[in-house]
């Protein structure tokens, strides 16, 4: 478990004193693949630098499993970084190395015999599928390529937990995608912690279990991603449902403009009740029209969401009934946006 307690860095900019964490309490459970969101100078990249002490903090305290890496000295440090991995936006690998020279490297500062380091990168070359490029410079790979070759090295020392500073966002979707589902493989290959920072709500949708949204140094909003998607709270973490899902809001007046007969409503599928057959149901149980006017479903790591906004028509009574079986006799939720 990675527990963080009054996290605060502040620094001094133009004769000004900055405060890029501030104050700051979170719990990533072991064997998760955290997300935190937050748009540029949020603070997300200054928090993943000072879990394993690349900023130093002003104040606060970090633990990892049952060491507290902020009370270490330099030479402890060093050896808990072995159990840190981490993998950077711009790759930061060493261009005069090839792939396999790129992943040996820590090996290598961590004084690893050349036999068992050789058979450990063979084994990490495998793993992230770059079997035939291990003599390849990274001028002569491609960007997926080379954050696999960083994915490679951040794992070389067996480590507990790997960082993730926007690990994707140099990648086009395709690469993404790809790159993603590797880190999908490795968490439940190897069981470690990943913190994946991002400012792209897709990948946090695709991988994570939970979610944190960061703005002006604080964690304004944390959950399962699923419930973050169903019910978020604060106009930043709408905004950033809204880059997967759409702006659910921004029609609904010209919605209720074109439809003034009837209800209109907002159904929220979550998981299972997407497959669920619940517009030909009313249809055939009440004596009601059903215009579906809107709808999007997506995937998360734990099930599926989606919202469909439809167009309910018939006598009040009927419509009421309809409105409280789906209340009562389905998981669905039901949002009433206008009546007639």
């Amino acid at each position: 478990m990675i527990t963080i307690e009054g996290l605060t860095k502040k620094f001094r900019l133009n004769h000004k004193q900055v405060t890029a964490v501030d104050d700051l309490n979170l719990t990533i459970q072991d064997g998760e693949i955290f997300g935190v969101i937050g748009y540029s100078g949020a603070g997300k990249s200054t928090l993943i630098r000072l879990i394993n002490r690349l900023e130093e903090p002003t104040s606060g305290k970090i633990t990892i499993g049952d060491q507290e890496i902020t009370a270490l000295n330099k030479n402890k440090l060093r050896i808990a970084r072995q159990n840190i991995g981490m993998i950077f936006q711009h790759f930061n690998l060493l261009w005069s190395r090839t792939v396999s020279e790129n992943i040996a490297f820590p090996l290598e500062i961590a004084g690893v015999p050349i036999e068992e380091r050789e058979q450990r990168v063979n084994e990490l070359i495998e793993l992230v599928g770059l079997s035939g490029r291990e003599n390849a410079y990274p001028s002569q790979l491609s960007g997926g390529q080379k954050q696999r070759v960083g994915i490679a090295r951040a794992l070389a020392n067996n480590p507990k937990v790997l960082l993730c500073d926007e690990a994707t966002s140099a990648l086009d979707p395709e690469t993404t995608n790809s790159i993603l589902d590797l880190l999908v493989d490795i968490n439940e290959r190897l069981g470690l912690t990943i913190i994946l920072i991002t400012h792209e709500m897709h990948v946090i949708r695709k991988i994570c279990n939970r979610v944190a949204v960061m703005e002006n140094g604080n964690i304004v909003e944390q959950g399962d991603v699923i419930d973050v998607f169903l019910k978020p709270k604060q106009p930043v973490t709408k905004k950033f449902v809204e880059q997967v899902m759409g702006n659910q809001d921004g029609d609904l007046d010209q919605l209720i403009e074109d439809y003034p007969s009837g209800e209109l409503v907002r159904l929220h599928f979550v998981g299972e009740t997407t497959n669920q057959a619940l517009i030909s149901k009313i249809s055939r149980e009440y004596k009601i029209e059903v215009n579906i006017l809107q709808g999007k479903i997506t995937q998360t790591k734990l099930g599926a969401y989606g919202t469909l906004v439809v167009q309910i028509i018939g006598e009040q009574n009927e419509v009421n009934n309809t409105i409280q079986f789906i209340k009562e006799k389905t998981s669905v939720e039901v949002e009433v946006l206008a009546n007639a």
